[in-house]
């Protein structure tokens, strides 16, 4: 590995969240999956959840479109289920709060958040938003502002939205520097597996699906 290479994954490792996540449930279009998982990588998250609690996979391959999530498979964990209360275990084992994407009364603007908080951010898919199950487990409700005639964005584009106004609020508070409040252990351990990783072949390099192992 020559330098360059080895100082980006130093600095890939230094800049991890590890107190920011995103779920998305019953997701529709694939495509999407790789589109999302190019936002977490861009703004320092290293894991994403998938469930799907209407529609299992049926199957251990999924295909995740090669233009849209580029490199960053290879450096985004994904965790996958089919049950509810198995995922949102792991997840608040690890973060805060979930906070979702959903219209109700409760529902405060993407912007009145306090984002620098340990906190996965949940959103439902292309037709049906978040079904009420997955509500549930949510800790808070939020919308992101329309001004036009449009009232909603694909789901890639809310999550990209959301995820860079964390990033804004992460970089005023110094938390990709010497604020970050992962330990320093801890990111030293992953830039370890990236280094193990490194030479990992994620799919076939010709229809582009990748395996994904659903946990339990």
């Amino acid at each position: 590995m020559n330098e360059k290479r080895l100082k980006i994954l130093k600095e890939t490792a230094h800049h991890r969240q590890g107190n920011l996540t995103v779920i998305i449930e019953n997701i529709v279009d694939p495509h999407n999956v790789g589109a999302v998982m190019r936002s977490c990588d861009s703004v320092g998250i290293h894991e994403m959840f998938l469930l799907f609690t209407e529609n299992s996979l049926g199957q251990e391959d999924f295909t995740i479109g090669k233009r849209a999530s580029a490199g960053s498979r290879k450096w985004v964990d994904l965790h996958v289920y089919t049950d509810a209360e198995s995922c949102f275990e792991h997840v608040k084992s690890r973060y805060s709060k979930v906070l979702s994407t959903h219209f109700g009364e409760d529902s405060v603007s993407l912007y009145d958040l306090d984002l620098t908080e340990s906190v996965a951010l949940m959103f439902g898919n292309e037709k049906d938003g978040l079904s009420k199950e997955a509500l549930s487990y949510s800790d808070g409700n939020f919308l992101i502002p329309m001004m036009g005639m449009t009232q909603s964005l694909n789901l890639s584009v809310a999550c990209a939205v959301t995820l860079f106004e964390a990033q804004r609020q992460r970089l005023k508070k110094n938390m990709y520097a010497e604020s970050n409040p992962w330990p320093i252990e801890k990111r030293e351990a992953l830039l370890k597996n990236y280094l193990q990783r490194k030479h990992k072949v994620y799919g076939d390099g010709r229809n582009h699906t990748y395996r994904i192992d659903l946990e339990t």
